[in-house]
């Protein structure tokens, strides 16, 4: 059998953002989030998605408008966290700029301006119990107390059996299974896409955009292998050169300094604060002190 091939970190984050670059599964996602609706035609459907827009790069997984009446935005996360509100705030802002500048609107004028109504949402697909239903920023940030800015966010964590974000959340499901059996390997990603396709879910997508599918979650450049490979160069450099609290220190430094240097590679590639932390298995307040580092080089 080949060597085993280690898979991305994030390839759920990234098989649902290419999922949605297709307008009709984002129509099957609206369609789901509202039933009421009906079929909805893929030509209603504009997508928005906003990406690179912060000083940190955060980006919006998914963003689209439903006949430039309804602009709606949706994250996948794995990891659960209320600033989800705040990024959701973040994303709505930029996205209501473009409209504007787009639309060429006057915020000046003495007319009352036509935007499309919002709405947020996360799809959280980690193991944490989250209850689903709304989480507002009053509530989670202010104590209850209103202030003059409310966000609500809708949190799913399933959906209804069969649509497309139910779909989803098997799909990560049934990969989180095989990566507790195979690991981050290529078995774990062939079982994944042979038991969706036998069970029905994202078969579709999985078999027609197959190609797309397979270059996501193939990828060579795996951040989280780098870093354990060069950690262990760390160590085993480090415990040649002595023992006791040189060793320590050669080891703590060079792994300070290793973890900067992919720290200012995933920052050079525009990864997100949540996604690099995750990857690389820091806290916020490291990663806060080498953003500034990176800022000044």
């Amino acid at each position: 059998m080949a060597k085993s091939t280690l898979v991305k970190r994030n390839v759920k984050d990234s098989v649902f953002t290419n999922l949605f670059q297709h307008p009709k599964y984002v129509a099957q996602l609206y369609e789901a989030l509202h039933p009421e609706v009906g079929d909805v035609s893929e030509d209603r459907i504009e997508i928005v998605t906003l990406k690179n827009i912060l000083t940190d790069s955060i980006y919006n997984d998914l963003g689209f408008t439903v006949d430039g009446r309804l602009v709606v935005l949706v994250e996948a996360q794995s990891t659960w966290t209320v600033n989800i509100i705040i990024r959701g705030l973040m994303y709505l802002v930029q996205t209501y700029q473009d409209y504007i500048e787009k639309e060429q609107l006057n915020v000046y004028g003495s007319s009352k301006l036509a935007l499309p109504k919002p709405e947020l949402y996360v799809i959280y697909t980690g193991e944490k119990k989250v209850e689903e239903g709304y989480i507002t920023l009053s509530e989670e940030f202010f104590g209850g107390e209103q202030s003059a800015l409310e966000v609500r966010v809708g949190v799913i964590t399933d959906g209804e059996r069969g649509d497309i974000i139910n779909q989803y959340v098997t799909f990560t499901k049934i990969y989180t299974e095989q990566l507790k059996k195979h690991g981050r390997t290529r078995e774990a990603i062939e079982e994944t896409i042979n038991i969706c396709k036998d069970e029905d879910v994202l078969k579709e997508y999985l078999s027609s955009h197959e190609g797309e599918v397979h270059d996501i979650m193939f990828s060579l450049f795996d951040d989280e292998q780098i870093l354990n490979a060069t950690l262990r160069d760390y160590e085993k450099k480090g415990m040649e050169k002595g023992i006791g609290i040189g060793v320590k220190k050669g080891r703590a430094e060079g792994i300070f300094e290793n973890t900067k240097k992919l720290v200012f590679r995933l920052l050079g590639k525009n990864k997100s604060d949540e996604d690099i932390m995750d990857t690389l298995d820091i806290s916020r307040e490291t990663l806060m002190q080498l953003k500034a580092e990176y800022a000044k080089a």
